[in-house]
């Protein structure tokens, strides 16, 4: 169980950098130990796996794989497979604020692809102990992208039918027929295993935990699909029979049409979630905490036919249920560390099945006003839940002031005790958004997670997502200079104050 503790919401791509993204470097420890230094102990984090349309985390190629954009090129020199001189070719000279995804996702496969032509005996040993002990998803995963290169990049659902009907044998002989190609894939993600194991270790080292993040589906055009077909409801030609969404909401006034497959719910509970449990295995084993987005999917999702242009007209359908949850814990232990993600439509229905898991629900500052006595409003909030100022998902909370009315915003000001006149001045002096900040870390949630946008101050020009929204999103990047700016010796007070610091 999580104890009373304070965390930093800030995903891996958006630290600061040479290469144009941030990465497995020691930028990550540089970044734990400033948050240590403020009396925070947990680090929270986007999905590290493969990236998908948009650039999103949360629907990428694999579930399993680590994101290729996230290696450390210093780390491959150490390894005496660049040469130091040779980095100026892969720095990346454009704006630091913001992640070109053009530049990194050609520089860094280039770079993985000259490291890989230098690897010795010990590297492939060390990659082929790395293939046994990862094999239920790394072959399929290292052979499904190898495949793909062979079309030009084109997914599985544009294959022939020898490859595109998934069968092991049919695997195993392609690897034996190409495995230099396939290898590739596999010191891929072995080297960035590796780098996140050792960037993982230093930041416990410096007492910050890392709190990882899984989304509820997975992409139609991915390895999961193609390799566990029948974990999926498709038709005899592999198409999906539904899609998932959501319907509308304060997010989006005409849903969220996500058009990810929907899982075979009767199948799953036949083979025992198998395939669950080995993507929860790994995330446990990346991960000290996990988020799992879109929890009240577990109960019910909501899913629309193939060819909609909207969510609004899709219907809810029942989800995996209390027999997950249950297999979750028979298999992981009562006390597994996990958050429930339990925003947008929940019902009581949906609240009496999060409380049947013990998971702590979520609670956001921002959904709080102008309502009034809201759940979200920190009075109200229970010990056994998260709480945040915004997630990844809502405009900074000083974007967020400036979005209300008059009274609007005066009602959430004086309910977080800020009476001045200066509400809008954003940086490290942001009086408006401290008192926001203080609110949630004085309330009784056990643990509490401020976006590293709102420790400083910063306003909607750095915000991470808008749902929804297909483009553009997923690019803030910090700085090195606003890195070292925010409000240190008041963060670390209010941590100290309310008994959120652990020593």
């Amino acid at each position: 169980m999580i104890e009373r503790s304070s965390g930093v919401l800030l995903n891996i791509s958006s630290l600061p950098g040479e290469f144009g993204i941030g990465g497995f470097s020691g930028d990550c420890v540089e970044f734990a130990m400033r948050i240590a230094d403020m009396g925070f102990s947990w680090w929270q984090i986007l999905p590290l796996t493969t990236i998908g349309a948009g650039n999103s985390p949360y629907s990428g190629a694999s579930a399993f794989a680590i994101n290729y954009l996230y290696v450390d090129p210093y780390g491959l020199c150490e390894k005496g497979l660049i040469g130091y001189d040779e980095l100026g070719r892969f720095r990346y000279d454009g704006s630091p604020y913001q992640v070109d995804y053009d530049h990194v996702l050609t520089s860094k496969r280039e770079l993985l692809r000259l490291a890989y032509g230098r690897i010795g005996d010990d590297i492939r040993a060390a990659m082929e102990a790395f293939l046994s002990d990862n094999r239920e998803w790394l072959l399929d995963y290292a052979v499904y992208m190898s495949i793909c290169d062979r079309h030009n990049g084109a997914s599985w659902t544009h294959w022939e039918d020898c490859y595109k009907y998934y069968d092991a044998k049919v695997v195993s002989e392609y690897y034996r027929d190409n495995k230099e190609a396939v290898d590739f894939y596999v010191f891929e993600q072995y080297i960035l295993q590796t780098q996140w194991n050792d960037i993982r270790r230093r930041v416990q080292e410096v007492g910050i935990r890392f709190i990882g993040d899984i989304p509820m589906y997975v992409g139609y055009e991915s390895v999961d699909v193609w390799s566990n077909p029948s974990q999926f409801l498709l038709d005899e030609r592999l198409k999906p029979t539904k899609v998932a969404g959501v319907p509308p909401d304060a997010f989006a006034a005409h849903g969220q049409l996500w058009g990810n497959p929907i899982y075979d719910v009767g199948h799953m509970a036949e083979d025992g979630y198998k395939w669950w449990m080995n993507r929860l295995k790994r995330c446990f084993a990346m991960y000290d905490c996990l988020r799992i987005d879109h929890f009240r999917g577990l109960y019910s999702y909501w899913a629309c036919e193939p060819d909609a242009e909207t969510a609004e007209n899709g219907q809810w359908y029942d989800g995996l249920g209390d027999r997950f949850v249950e297999c979750i814990k028979a298999t992981f232990g009562s006390d597994v560390n996990i958050i429930a993600e339990d925003l947008g439509q929940i019902d009581d229905e949906v609240r009496a099945f999060l409380h049947r898991s013990g998971f702590p629900g979520m609670k956001v500052l921002q959904f709080g006003f102008p309502e009034y006595d809201s759940l979200h409003q920190p009075h109200n909030y229970q010990e056994n839940s998260v709480a945040y100022t915004g997630t990844h998902d809502n405009d900074t909370t000083l974007a967020w002031l400036y979005s209300l009315n008059d009274r609007e915003r005066n009602m959430a000001l004086n309910y977080c005790g800020y009476y001045g006149y200066e509400w809008g001045r954003g940086g490290r002096d942001c009086q408006s958004v401290h008192a926001c900040i203080r609110a949630v870390l004085s309330s009784v949630a056990r643990l509490a997670v401020i976006p590293i946008q709102d420790l400083c101050g910063f306003g909607g020009d750095t915000r991470m997502n808008v749902p929804g929204v297909p483009d553009g999103n997923w690019r803030f990047r910090m700085t090195y200079d606003a890195f070292y700016d925010a409000d240190r010796d008041y963060y670390l007070s209010m941590n100290e104050l309310y008994c959120r610091r652990r020593h």
